[in-house]
């Protein structure tokens, strides 16, 4: 199955953050990645998963040529 590079906007709300993140994750579609996201995000921020899922939906995302496993890449969170 083909997967995809998606670059996401993940929104984190004051005062536990003044300017949320930015998550690159390796997935094979929008709900995997949001699947992806929530199990690695374990600090409490599960109000912002509404706009988290829109933020997926929104993320610029490029097919990957190889094979590869999903997973969470990198993140960075202010």
């Amino acid at each position: 199955m083909a997967k995809f590079l998606y670059i996401v906007d993940h929104f984190v709300a004051f005062p536990q953050s003044e300017y949320g993140g930015v998550w690159n994750v390796i997935a094979e579609n929008d709900d995997e990645c949001f699947d992806l996201i929530s199990e690695v995000d374990n600090d409490g921020y599960e109000e912002c998963y509404v706009t988290l899922r829109n933020n997926i939906v929104k993320a610029p995302r490029f097919a990957l040529a190889d094979a590869v496993e999903s997973e969470v890449i990198e993140r960075f969170i202010t």
